[in-house]
Formats: C-alpha cells, structure tokens, sequence
C-alpha cells in the first residue's frame, strides 16, 4: 500500500497543541501533516493535545493531504490512549515514535484492529534508535498495515554521539540501511528534518543529498521549508516526458501485439512501465494538489 504514487515530498510536524497551527495546516501546500502528541507536546497538555487533533480531524478540510499523527510510545503513560483515539480518527497513519522491534508494531495494529480503525490506516515507524537501525528489515516487514519509515535523525545522531555534519557522512549507514529495508518491502521512507532554519544552503543539500539517496520526501519543523522541499523532490519535467514516452510506446507495442518495447534504442522491460505510470500518476497529483 505505501509505495504508491502518492507524494511526499514535505512533510511538517505540527504540535497537536496549538489549536493555531492545525487550523493553518488546512491551507499549507505541504504533501502531508503530522500532527503531532510526543515531542512537541509538553507532558501537561498531552490531553489537551490529543483532544485537538482528533476534533480537528473530525471537522476535517485537510484536503489531499497525507495525515499521520505521531503518538507517543506504548511505555508512557498516555500512548495506549493515544493509539485508541488516533484509531478512532480518519487519519491516514498512525506513527509511532523510537520504534525498535517487529513486535511493537504488531501490538499496536492489534490495538487499531481492535478500536475499529479503518481498512486504510497504515502505521509509520520512526526510526531513531541504533537498535532500529539494526533491525530494520524485521520492523519492515512485521504487518501488513506497515505503510512506511520517517527517519528521526536528531535523536539517532544523539545516540550515534556524531556529529551533524553537512556531508550527513556519520549516519550514511544508517540512513542506507532503512532505505534497504523499506525498499525490500515496498514501504515508502521519509528523510530527517533540517534543524538550521536559517540554513537554507544546508537545507538545499540536505533535500539534493536525500533525493539522491532515494529518500520519498523530506520531514519538516517550520512552513518556510515546504517550497524547496517541493521543489527538490518533484520528478523533473525531462522524468515525466521519459515516463510518458515509455508508457505510449507500451500500449502501441501492446495494441501491435509486441511482446518488446524499445524506446530510443533502449529496451523497455515491464518494471520500467510499472515505475512510469507510478511517477507520471504522482506527477498528476502533484498537479492537482498544487493548484488546489
């Protein structure tokens, strides 16, 4: 189910308790929201957090946009709340934060399942953790309502003690093992947040470096970052072309009863068209979210 055609190129936290901010999220031109009850929530409106979202929710006007919200961990005191009550919502994923086991996320799907969540919702993993990184591929492939990875880079180079450096040279592994993972699996993943909001050079790189990688999209803390992140992971218009190009010549050669496809030479095999219509139809998207 995640590795659609849905984009994701931005992504912004937003704290579940500023009433303020989940009102403007209805009119950011991010791909999607994550509203969020764990780290930017202090521990005294946890409640009072909770209670927005999910009247928020309820109201709706989010239009196309992806919504995840992040709940706090199952070891807290309000995590078990928060899985049942995001359960409840028309969320399009729950993520869980500082997830380090396949069985975490099996308990929590039981939980959904329980409170009636609807067929839809996936669950997101944070991946932030040493530990996650090493068992990525059991996270990933551990329930079928895994929808996809967000990388928690700030903490993880905490508990790496490495530095945040431009180049991102002392967590590469990490980050290209979640990649790994998510791939194998078919899970869309979402790079880290730039922290240096007045380095928009940094953030530039940070995007490219992402992109590059092979990264869906790009987790954001502040508005002013959602035009780059756009930006730099849109399918450039020479891709679309290609892609369109490739699927014209494989309904021809369908229509001719061509079992081959050769587009400028080159020879088209199906996974080529697969990855085509997937990129023209985000591409489609992308349009239609932009002049919303």
């Amino acid at each position: 189910m995640a590795a659609t055609a849905r984009p994701r190129r931005s992504v912004l936290y937003m704290p579940g308790s500023n009433a303020r901010a989940l009102e403007k999220g209805r009119s950011l031109p991010a791909d999607g929201l994550i509203l969020d009850l764990e780290d930017a929530v202090a521990p005294d409106a946890k409640d009072v957090a909770r209670n927005q979202i999910v009247s928020a929710l309820a109201e709706g006007g989010y239009g196309k946009r992806e919504i995840q919200i992040r709940t706090n961990g199952l070891n807290t005191p309000w995590g078990y709340a928060d899985i049942v009550a995001a359960a409840k919502t028309s969320a399009d994923a729950i993520l869980l934060p500082k997830v380090e086991s396949a069985d975490t996320v099996r308990q929590v799907a039981t939980i959904m399942e329980a409170e009636g969540a609807h067929a839809d919702m996936r669950i997101w993993c944070m991946m932030e953790t040493p530990l996650a990184m090493l068992d990525a591929r059991e996270i990933a492939g551990a329930h079928p309502r895994l929808g996809g990875f967000v990388m928690g880079t700030s903490d993880l180079a905490k508990d790496l003690n490495c530095a945040h450096t431009p180049d991102r040279l002392p967590m590469i592994t990490s980050l290209g093992l979640c990649l790994l993972a998510a791939r194998a699996y078919g899970l869309a993943i979402l790079d880290g947040v730039h922290l240096d909001l007045s380095d928009d050079d940094g953030f530039a790189a940070s995007c490219k470096q992402g992109r590059e990688m092979g990264f869906d999209g790009k987790t954001l803390i502040h508005p002013k970052t959602i035009s780059a992140a756009n930006t730099a992971f849109a399918p450039a218009e020479t891709e679309i072309a290609w892609a369109r190009k490739i699927i014209a010549a494989h309904q021809e050669a369908a229509q001719e009863g061509k079992g081959v496809v050769v587009v400028d030479g080159k020879l088209i095999e199906n996974l080529h068209v697969v990855s085509a219509k997937r990129l023209v139809a985000m591409a489609d998207q992308i349009a239609e979210m932009d002049t919303a």
